[in-house]
């Protein structure tokens, strides 16, 4: 398995976390985020950016994380704290939350993307692509990736109709026009372009 903190890498001492989230783009649900920090002598294999592993692989690995990890939390920002926020502050706060929430603070902590968190007790170094390169936010990617998907599905039963089982809420073609002919459920980001026009058609 090729993920591990790279030479080019900014080096850390003690314990480190990675923490990255799911969800910015979809039109509904809630975006989540999550912590993790590995344990050296309880490796797994096969992680990876959860965009790149299949839905069986992220259940499997979802399971091992949380069994052999030192630590992890998994965050979730509702729809309506998106709107109130904006999705990069909401993104960005459940990431810091997650951090925060970790039963063992680490020393450092590793953020996907180009942001590091404000307002954290712990230090941290944004690192793009860090998922595809750092194994701890590939973690964290996959706890993320399967806690929002496992949530999109519960939405499914609670508003079948917007075919969340199938999309998870991203902005698909079928999406779209189930929103125009149905307009918003309570779960849809009121923020958002596509859901603020099906607002103005109904």
């Amino acid at each position: 398995m090729k993920i591990s903190v790279q030479e080019e890498l900014p080096r850390v001492a003690g314990l480190l976390a990675g923490t990255d989230e799911a969800g910015r783009g979809p039109l509904a649900g809630s975006v989540v985020a999550a912590a993790v920090i590995l344990d050296p002598d309880r490796r797994i294999d096969g992680l990876d950016d959860s965009k790149k592993l299949s839905e069986k692989k992220r259940e499997y690995l979802f399971d091992e994380i949380r069994d052999r990890a030192l630590a992890f939390s998994i965050i979730s920002v509702s729809a309506q704290q998106i709107d109130e926020m904006n999705i990069l502050q909401a993104s960005l706060f459940a990431m810091k939350s997650a951090v925060e929430s970790l039963s063992q603070a680490p020393d450092h902590v590793f953020v996907d993307g180009n942001k590091t968190l404000v307002d954290c007790a712990i230090a941290s170094t944004a690192i793009i692509k860090g998922d595809s390169r750092v194994a701890e936010i590939a973690a964290a990617s996959i706890l993320a990736k399967v806690e929002r998907d496992r949530q999109m599905r519960a939405l499914h039963r609670q508003y079948p109709e917007y075919g969340f089982d199938r999309h998870k809420g991203y902005p698909t073609k079928a999406h779209r026009e189930i929103l125009q002919r149905l307009g918003p459920c309570p779960e849809h980001r009121r923020s958002y372009a596509p859901v603020r026009e099906a607002l103005a058609i109904k």
